[in-house]
């Protein structure tokens, strides 16, 4: 953008001869009141950058300025400007060899190389008939280039019907450039026998059009719409395809409607070659008081049979071959496997909404609603490109957020819908129906306390026999108070904690078939109080190391805790789980999450860390860290079917973090067993980010079998690449900026690979090429996804991305983004160019 202070007045020119006139014509249509306008006194307004469009209520009242080498005419009637003349009205510049100024009409005539520059739009060509005003006329023979995208190509003619709408005949488009292109045979070009354009609606059409690529040309389209920028507009998308080993060849040919600036729709029915049809579409909205966005997806009948009429079908041939044996049934007795007409669905749904607080003396009130439901408990595994991937826990949940002064809290219900799996069944969680909580928060309550209160009500419901043991609900108080003492180099927080909660539930009444549910009475109650202190210091120094001067620290720490026991063995657990060994943890009181385990402690954990820190940027280079438990006594307290811990000392934990460089970090933990001398848990992971479109990471992931996370264990490694193969070659291409690749003619391979040491196989995978043409792109991709623990999916996309035009095929972008850390797309959206990026 230019200077807004400099670019307001004319670009100086070199002095002309004598011979070279210059004349302002003025046109007003309201003559008083643009005499008004010239007497009144000059003003100097402030503004932050020039004005993109100019208002069509001052276009006619902007001034006409001329100039050239010879100037003649008639005043108020016509102007005849020859040699090197211009013209130049508001954002309209014109230059020709001769020039034509008809002044009652406002009519241009340009011949000779004529050149037109309408807010950085150029148009080129011999001959122009114009009306300056409204913008209506003609230009033979034209060249032409867009300032939003780049779009070029010539055109016999060019009908000018105002300032934004244009049609050209037998015309041609591209974003090629004939610099990329020596010879100027651009990759990909569209043929139409009229290309109407319009600026204001960012869209154009082509009627009888052909597109050509790489020497291939497409049938004849009777008519074609695209974006001339990347605003949003209503019509059909380019179609995709994919093929997929389960699905089979996937066809999908999207619609988008653009409603409104805050909502749209996209609907876009998919045909599955072994399924049948899908008819998905997504709407989003964003009011001034609530957004959100909805999708559903349809199929009306599944022509694949899925797993679980396979069961029934086994079953069904199982109970006849056990006739057959004993010559209860005959051949016509057999079943036949017949795929069901069953229709397939899925819901998925997020709205948030601000509420007025006043109303009701709050300071703040927000809702929350999602939605998701699918039709069976194999939708995860057949269609995995849905929102909620391959998650087998479907939550819908509504809650209503407050906020008043110190006070917060949320009302919330949430049930969940649990896809189950035969090989590996899970355990529906308790539905809370509903949760009500009110938290209150404050610092230095008289001058140096620190009291944090904390409220829950919960009424729990699920399957009693599933979960063995009753629904019910519960309330939880949760008291704390402490006294932090600081200096600048130590510190030390008492804190003094009481949890109090108390059930109510019913025992139900059970067949005597049914699984006896543990006992317990129908009202429980609760307290356990708990005393930690924490305290550390930070000491730091300055050193060098491998060169570089760093400002050292040194952070120990020590951490206690008591908590008396207290029998939990007779109460439920509706949402309590061990908490996972590592540094967000080891310095808390509770070994548990949720409420309904509170465990009792006398432990001390020792720890330290170490930082090396940039003293002229303040970022830190490195970090290493350590810790231990200490343990004076049993812990008796225990999730249901647990044992009492009894170790003294706990495993060591590990942990390291080091950005010596932009270009490299390193991360890894370890958890240590010292009486097996073996490791417990480990996760290591480096990642190597020289510049854009440059990035590799390697990790490595260990879980030993029988932990609280992972009975079996989990031994893997991951691997993701973006990197330009050219670079093999020595061809290190340039930075051309964010989003606009490294110049044509590249290669860029990316991928992630997961596999696991313990079962020997692939679980999970990507691999893709990608091309980058300049004006256009080429992607293909091979994906895996396990489904199931001897189930793939696997499935090739591929596209060809015609640079601000359009594209075909199946995108593999958003599988590349979600599985390659730091991927970096070849082109991403950006601002629109201002039109003085091409001012004349």
């Amino acid at each position: 953008m230019p200077n807004p202070t400099r670019a307001a007045w004319p670009r100086c020119r070199p002095p002309l001869p004598l011979a070279v006139l210059s004349l302002a014509l003025l046109h007003a249509h309201d003559a008083s009141a643009h005499d008004a306008e010239l007497n009144a006194p000059l003003s100097l307004r402030r503004t932050s950058q020039l004005a993109e469009t100019i208002p069509a209520s001052r276009r006619g009242q902007l001034p006409s300025l001329m100039d050239g080498d010879r100037i003649s005419g008639r005043p108020d009637l016509e102007t005849v400007v020859e040699g090197n003349a211009s013209l130049r009205r508001g954002d309209t510049v014109i230059r020709a060899d001769r020039l034509e100024h008809d002044q009652p009409e406002d009519r241009i005539n340009a011949r000779g190389s004529v050149h037109v520059n309408q807010s950085g739009n150029i148009y080129e060509g011999p001959e122009l008939e114009l009306k300056l005003e409204t913008f209506e006329g003609f230009f033979n023979r034209v060249r032409y280039r867009f300032l939003a995208n780049g779009g070029q190509g010539e055109a016999e003619r060019i009908d000018f019907i105002d300032s934004h709408v244009s049609v050209a005949r037998i015309a041609t488009y591209t974003t090629c450039r004939p610099e990329d292109y020596p010879g100027w045979m651009p990759a990909w070009l569209l043929s139409a026998a009229t290309l109407t354009t319009d600026t204001e609606e960012n869209v154009g059409i082509a009627t009888d059009a052909r597109l050509r690529f790489m020497g291939m040309s497409t049938p004849p389209f009777p008519s074609l719409s695209f974006p001339l920028t990347g605003a949003r507009k209503s019509g059909l998308l380019s179609p995709t395809f994919g093929i997929d080993s389960i699905n089979g060849v996937e066809t999908t040919t999207p619609y988008y409607w653009n409603i409104a600036p805050n909502r749209d729709a996209t609907f876009y029915p998919t045909v599955m070659s072994k399924r049948g049809v899908n008819l998905g579409n997504e709407f989003r909205y964003l009011e001034e008081k609530y957004g959100g966005e909805a999708r559903l997806d349809y199929m009306p009948y599944d022509g694949l049979p899925g797993p679980r009429y396979q069961l029934q079908y086994n079953k069904a041939l199982n109970d006849y071959l056990d006739k057959f044996g004993k010559g209860e049934a005959t051949l016509k007795d057999m079943p036949i496997f017949k795929p069901p007409n069953s229709s397939r669905w899925g819901l998925w749904t997020h709205h948030e909404q601000t509420f007025d607080p006043n109303a009701l003396g709050f300071d703040s009130l927000i809702g929350t609603l999602n939605l998701n439901r699918v039709s069976d408990n194999d939708y995860w595994r057949d269609f995995t490109r849905t929102p909620s991937l391959t998650q087998r826990l479907l939550s819908n949940d509504g809650s209503l957020n407050w906020r008043k002064g110190n006070w917060s809290g949320v009302a919330r219900t949430q049930s969940y819908q649990t896809l189950q799996y035969v090989p590996s069944p899970i355990v529906p969680p308790y539905d809370r129906l509903p949760q009500i909580t009110a938290d209150y928060n404050r610092y230095d309550w008289g001058g140096s306390v620190d009291l944090a209160f904390s409220n829950d009500y919960t009424r729990f419901r699920a399957d009693p026999i599933e979960q063995m043991q009753p629904n019910g609900e519960r309330v939880v108080s949760q008291l704390s108070l402490s006294r932090p003492l600081l200096t600048p180099g130590t510190f030390v927080i008492p804190k003094v904690m009481v949890n109090a909660r108390a059930y109510q539930f019913k025992t139900p009444v059970l067949q005597p078939d049914q699984v006896e549910l543990p006992i317990m009475r129908p009202n429980s109650s609760l307290a356990v109080p708990t005393f930690s202190l924490d305290n550390g210091m930070v000491f730091e120094r300055d050193a060098t190391f491998f060169g570089r001067a760093f400002r050292q620290t040194l952070e120990p720490r020590a951490f206690y805790v008591y908590t008396p026991f207290r029998n939990q063995d007779r109460l439920p657990n509706y949402d309590s789980a061990a908490n996972n060994f590592n540094f967000a943890t080891v310095y808390t009181e509770n070994a548990f999450s949720g409420n309904d385990r509170i465990s009792d402690s006398n432990l001390l954990t020792l720890g330290a860390t170490t930082r090396l820190i940039d003293p002229d940027t303040g970022a830190e280079a490195a970090r290493l860290g350590v810790a231990q438990r200490l343990r004076f006594a049993d812990q008796l307290v225990t999730l249901p079917g647990g044992v009492p811990v009894s170790d003294r000392l706990s495993d060591v934990l590990l942990g390291t973090q080091i950005n010596w460089s932009p270009k490299w970090s390193v991360d890894g933990i370890l958890q240590y067993n010292p009486d097996t001398h073996e490791s417990a848990r480990s996760a290591f992971s480096a990642r190597y980010n020289p510049g854009p479109y440059r990035s590799v990471g390697v990790a490595y992931s260990y879980q030993a079998p029988g932990t609280p996370t992972s009975k079996d264990g989990t031994k893997s490694v991951d691997l993701s690449w973006q990197w330009p193969l050219n670079d093999l070659w020595g061809d290190k291409g340039k930075d051309l900026g964010p989003g606009r690749g490294q110049s044509g003619g590249r290669w860029y391979a990316v991928g992630r690979l997961n596999y696991s040491l313990q079962d020997r196989k692939l679980t999970d995978g990507v691999l893709g090429l990608e091309y980058d043409g300049c004006c256009w792109i080429g992607r293909v991709a091979l994906e895996r996804v396990t489904t199931g623990q001897a189930t793939a999916t696997n499935r090739i996309m591929f596209q060809l991305e015609f640079v601000g035009f359009a594209s075909v095929g199946r995108s593999p972008m958003r599988t590349l983004t979600q599985n390659i850390q730091r991927y970096t797309p070849l082109r991403q959206p950006a601002p629109g160019p201002s039109r003085f990026t091409n001012y004349d």
